[in-house]
């Protein structure tokens, strides 16, 4: 298995050689035999994994029918805090461990390594590929919790972290501090692990772009058969029903903020308009593809979240200059004591909020981190881990003290609703915030917007990854498959919100988080089949 890999790394360009590739292709005769038989429908399909992921949701979708919502969310989510409280040091340690593993890249030989080989080309204008690996990261989240967040941490709404006493200096300090780590680093690494691993196996050895590739090294030519469907079954599954959940939740939130802003009353006919739209966007994104859809839309949602940033700093200036530089100072003093799991007099909130924040992002690796390594071929793995883990971070620390700073300043001098009442809707908080500053409607409606163009950045690049994943790992699937799973997203959401509201969504949420566990145990592996890798390629740089 080893030897049959490095054999395969010493030819031209670093691919696989004719033998592996005849094999894998005998192997997988029912796929080439199921691509003939549907390409007449415009279909590009890996037969196993397209209709076992495809036959799952609707299965379970069905099952969610037939049950209670609030009885299934109930079910899931004493499974999800199980396996949050009994496993929690697994997800505080593995991910403490993919923070420090590509900090090792980064500063080690490997760093100069280039994704595609050691001519290649960027794609993508490094501010384009920055925007884009961005809105499929975390650009929603920090609409939706940069107020709420920080301002839980400080009310005590649900636990404070480090047990610090809520409502004073030190607390606002650790509320903003705690946010940015829950937000920062950690999950970054995390995607930009599975990124990498996923980048490099494709671009530099030839791979299909799927997450079954990244295992090779490890289980050799295995990887094409069940165990290889199984991970990339699992990954469909987690993607699709992160992102319904994300999009339904967004869903309720855009609908809030226009019934808070313009007066209506609109309940769930409004939220499935909503759905209704963001996917007639995203449709019409993903058929032009990555350069003609996604990269535009990115590129646009950048400058809508730039421009709201500048301007809620401007006229939030006084508060601004002192919990940037303050959040930052603490981020750094609280970072070892965060990351440790051990003996903890926070353990609810460690476990209720960080533990899973990193099971989230876990359950998401393989969405953003095949999204992120399509578009960063020509970069080098030091270029790569740096702005992938960076850049995201900077930006959520700077925003998350911004909303986050005003929010806590208003609780703190008692105006407006959250001064007065504290935290009573979570979808409405950020407009509670902008009730209270000037031109608030303003920035109501810009946030409103944003949400909405987040959700379709969101939607159309995760269709593009379930794409390349059920047609074996394709990068150009045909346009009507990119439609359905376009299509299958906001099918999901909409009937979650239909069958339960937010009872079902929270029910999908935590039945997407419990993936987390073995995703967690595979990025473990991962890592191993990436040192192989990279090690494999390293004597073209010498």
């Amino acid at each position: 298995m080893d030897s049959a890999f490095k054999t395969s790394n010493q030819l031209e360009n670093s691919q696989l050689n004719n033998s592996q590739l005849n094999k894998y292709s005998i192997e997988t005769t029912d796929y080439q035999v199921g691509q003939d038989n549907i390409q007449k429908w415009g279909f590009d399909i890996h037969n196993t994994v397209f209709g076992i992921s495809a036959g799952l949701i609707f299965l379970l979708i069905s099952a969610l029918l037939f049950v209670d919502s609030s009885t299934a969310k109930e079910v899931l989510t004493n499974v999800r805090n199980s396996i949050m409280a009994e496993f929690d040091v697994v997800f505080m340690w593995s991910t403490n461990f993919f923070v420090a593993f590509t900090m090792l890249l980064i500063i080690s030989p490997f760093g100069k390594i280039r994704i595609g080989g050691k001519e290649a080309k960027t794609d993508h204008s490094t501010l384009s590929w920055l925007t884009m690996l961005f809105a499929a990261g975390m650009g929603i989240g920090l609409l939706f919790w940069g107020v709420a967040e920080p301002t839980a941490y400080f009310t005590n709404w649900w636990g404070t972290p480090l047990n610090v006493e809520p409502f004073t200096a030190e607390a606002r300090s650790l509320a903003l501090a705690a946010t940015v780590y829950n937000w920062g680093i950690h999950g970054w690494a995390v995607y930009g692990v599975v990124g990498l691993a996923l980048a490099f196996f494709s671009f530099n050895k030839g791979l299909p772009l799927s997450i079954r590739s990244v295992f090779y090294p490890i289980i050799g030519d295995r990887t094409w058969g069940w165990t290889g469907h199984i991970v990339d079954i699992m990954a469909v599954l987690a993607t699709l029903f992160s992102l319904a959940t994300s999009l339904g939740l967004g869903a309720q939130q855009a609908a809030s903020g226009i019934n808070h802003v313009f007066g209506t009353e609109g309940g769930l006919g409004l939220q499935l308009v909503v759905i209704v739209l963001v996917t007639l966007v995203a449709i019409f994104s993903v058929m032009r593809g990555i350069n003609g859809g996604v990269k535009i839309l990115s590129n646009i949602n950048m400058v809508f979240a730039f421009a709201l940033l500048i301007f809620v700093m401007m006229i939030s200036f006084d508060v601004i200059m002192v919990t940037i530089p303050e959040t930052f100072t603490a981020y750094a003093e609280n970072f070892v004591a965060l990351s440790n799991p051990h003996e903890r007099s926070d353990l609810s909130w460690m476990q209720g909020w960080t533990v899973f924040y990193f099971a989230w992002w876990i359950s998401l690796g393989p969405f953003v981190g095949m999204f992120i390594a399509r578009i960063s071929k020509g970069r080098t793995v030091r270029e790569f881990l740096c702005a992938v883990i960076f850049v995201p971070t900077l930006v959520t620390l700077i925003w998350m003290a911004t909303f986050g700073g005003i929010a806590i300043d208003q609780v703190m001098n008692k105006v407006g609703e959250l001064g007065i009442n504290g935290l009573t809707d979570i979808s409405l908080s950020l407009f509670h915030v902008y009730d209270v500053l000037p031109y608030g409607k303003v920035l109501s409606v810009l946030s409103i917007v944003l949400v909405l163009i987040f959700f379709i950045t969101s939607s159309d690049s995760a269709s593009l990854v379930v794409d390349s994943i059920t047609s074996g790992g394709k990068v150009d699937a045909p346009v009507p498959q990119r439609i359905f799973w376009a299509v299958i997203q906001g099918s999901i959401a909409a009937t979650m919100l239909w069958i339960g509201g937010t009872d079902a969504l929270q029910a999908l949420q935590a039945g997407v988080v419990t993936t987390g566990l073995p995703f967690a145990l595979l990025m473990l592996v991962m890592c191993v089949s990436i040192i192989k890798g990279l090690n494999s390629e390293y004597h073209l740089y010498k």
